[in-house]
């Protein structure tokens, strides 16, 4: 049903976003505050419900925020439209695209870990475009919290990165997100009775309403959906004059103009779009029926269309190729196969992945965004959607300045047990990692920080978790080019690789134990040229895992007892992503991941290795 549009005045309405490093609670206090504006019904199922913007299953299983979304609440006369962003850098894309839509920004930090180094990527994103901060340390119920520090160490940031005195000058406030409780200033107990009332007031009283100025409509498109029932929605803040039905004219990226039509305006409540007649300059708004429109264009008047800038997206870090499959399992166990189909699927994700790039390369593509996670995002969803295909090990994306080829480089801080040190010290000067800081954190851990290039990251977080049994923190941030380096020497042992196709055995598997750790079990169909485990030696060898034992007739005590093999190391994408070198691919399906030579025939596997791509 069409409602009437809620706002009179422009001075009622707040458009902010929520911005934060990974785990510091941006999402968990989005829960909250969608909770006490009465957005849901007492019975409503979301009352009960954690995380709720994090829709994807990605989101839920990885437990973070991918893609950024909208949502609309109310607070007495106030329409609140809030974005909630990701914190990875790896999808700074999305960050970058929605900030434009805000007019200040909740600026969450975790009341032990302090500012980390996404805290610095958002942070530093949202003052660039100039918006209002206001800062809320969450967390405050932690014991091992250091609330004068991190202040302390805010201060420390704003200083680096405010672009005009103002905002220096921020507002700061105390919350625990996940109880719903939040203060003007640091609380004696937390267990006294409390609510988000100030984070309502904070917004309300220290973001700025929009402006508006006069004219014909302008609206850029920041981010698009869909649903089966009514299509294409392109959504976005009106930036001048009004959204309703009619003709509007659509200014595509390269500065054509195409005559286009509104359908339906909707607005945003909750988790819910309702539709509406009209909307006015300053809200948010998806609309229905510009069917042709895509991230960063803008739709205007048809009387007097006029460009908005074009959002700037900071260029990729990382490519990989991805292809159809051509191992001899192809199209065996994907819906999807063929390079036109993969193409299509490629040309659909740029529509709303606004940081990736895709290029031609041969009968596959050549895939570029922002970190591995970015692109194995992407892969993961392909998988699922019942897709087929192929990777290759992930290249670093070079520039070229005045006649230098540079790379991308970033800052990682690293967090660790200092029994630890000594061999995350030694995995990093492997990689031609720079020290820049060693110091130590509230609990006693280690907290030392690096330069080192993108590629080296490739591979190196599997390594540390593993020389610490898995207790190693570390985030990265791009931190711009130099010029290019030497190629970074091999981490690993070489593969053991199938001799021949076949079922493996227990009986092969218990030989090939022996030459070091196997990814693969008894009952795997294999096929030759297929990586089946790890070799303890650096060079690759060739194993038969397929070969069954001979019957005989002689009999005794031993040959009658059952083989104990070791359970075999199971890689997932990530792991599979980082472990392949320069001349092995990864087969991806709905049902499993394999990795293999990218020449599966030894003779030829030996010709083309000089020539590794």
């Amino acid at each position: 049903m069409t409602g009437r549009y809620f706002m009179k005045d422009i001075n009622q309405l707040r458009n902010i976003a929520i911005i934060a490093h990974v785990d510091h609670g941006k999402t968990t206090l989005l829960d909250g505050l969608l909770k006490q504006s009465n957005t849901f019904r007492n019975n409503q199922a979301e009352m009960s419900q954690t995380l709720i913007m994090d829709s994807g299953d990605q989101e839920h299983e990885r437990g973070i925020t991918i893609t950024a979304k909208q949502t609309s609440i109310y607070y007495n006369d106030y329409k609140i439209n809030i974005i909630d962003t990701p914190g990875h850098a790896d999808f700074s894309g999305e960050v970058e695209r929605t900030l434009n839509m805000a007019d200040g920004v909740l600026l969450i930090v975790d009341a032990q870990e302090g500012p980390m180094p996404q805290t610095k990527f958002v942070l530093g994103k949202a003052l660039e475009l100039g918006l209002k901060p206001v800062v809320v340390i969450n967390k405050i119920d932690k014991p091992a919290r250091r609330i004068a520090e991190v202040e302390d160490e805010l201060a420390d940031l704003f200083l680096e990165l405010a672009t005009d005195e103002a905002q220096l000058h921020y507002p700061v406030y105390f919350a625990i997100a996940r109880e719903g409780k939040a203060w003007k200033s640091m609380p004696d107990t937390t267990d006294e009775d409390a609510d988000l009332t100030p984070i309502f007031e904070a917004i309300v009283n220290d973001i700025p309403a929009p402006e508006a100025t006069d004219g014909a409509l302008q609206m850029q498109v920041a981010a698009l959906a869909y649903d089966s029932f009514l299509g294409k929605y392109a959504i976005g803040r009106i930036q001048r004059g009004m959204v309703k039905r009619g003709p509007v004219a659509l200014i595509k990226r390269d500065g054509q103009i195409i005559s286009s039509k509104i359908d339906k305006v909707f607005s945003y409540r909750g988790l819910q779009r309702e539709e509406v007649e009209s909307a006015s300059a300053g809200d948010i708004v998806a609309i229905v029926g510009v069917a042709e429109a895509h991230i960063g264009e803008t739709i205007a008047s048809k009387e007097n269309p006029e460009a908005l800038p074009l959002i700037d997206i900071e260029a990729p870090t990382l490519s990989m190729y991805l292809g159809p499959n051509t191992s001899p399992f192809k199209g065996k166990e994907g819906e999807y196969s063929t390079s036109r189909q993969i193409g299509d699927r490629l040309k659909r994700e740029l529509e709303t992945n606004v940081a990736l790039r895709v290029a031609e390369n041969g009968i596959g593509f050549t895939v570029s965004g922002r970190g591995e996670l970015h692109l194995s995002v992407l892969i993961e969803s392909m998988r699922r959607e019942g897709y087929e295909f192929e990777v290759g090990r992930p290249q670093v994306v070079t520039i070229e300045e005045d006649g230098v080829v540079k790379e991308p480089v970033e800052e990682l801080e690293v967090e660790v047990a200092q029994e630890f040190v000594g061999v995350v010290s030694q995995a990093l000067g492997a990689r031609r990692a720079e020290l820049r800081h060693q110091g130590n954190t509230s609990t006693g851990a280690a907290r030392i920080e690096y330069i080192l290039p993108t590629r080296a990251l490739i591979g190196l977080r599997d390594q540390l978790l593993t020389a610490t049994k898995g207790t190693v923190i570390m985030n990265s941030l791009p931190h711009g080019y130099w010029p290019l380096g030497a190629k970074l020497p091999q981490t690993r042992n070489g593969v053991l690789i199938a001799w021949e196709a076949g079922t493996t055995t227990p009986y092969a598997l218990e030989s090939a134990e022996a030459r070091g750790e196997l990814f693969v079990g008894p009952g795997v169909e294999v096929y030759a040229g297929m990586i089946v485990g790890q070799n303890v030696r650096q060079e690759d060898l060739e194993v038969n895992v397929c070969k069954a034992k001979h019957l005989t007739n002689m009999r005794s005590k031993s040959s009658d007892g059952t083989v104990q093999l070791t359970p075999p190391t199971t890689l997932s994408l990530e792991q599979s992503i980082d472990f392949i070198e320069d001349d092995e691919l990864l087969e991806v399906t709905p049902k499993a991941l394999r990795l293999r030579k990218k020449y599966l025939d030894n003779t030829e596997r030996k010709r083309h290795l000089k020539d590794i791509v």
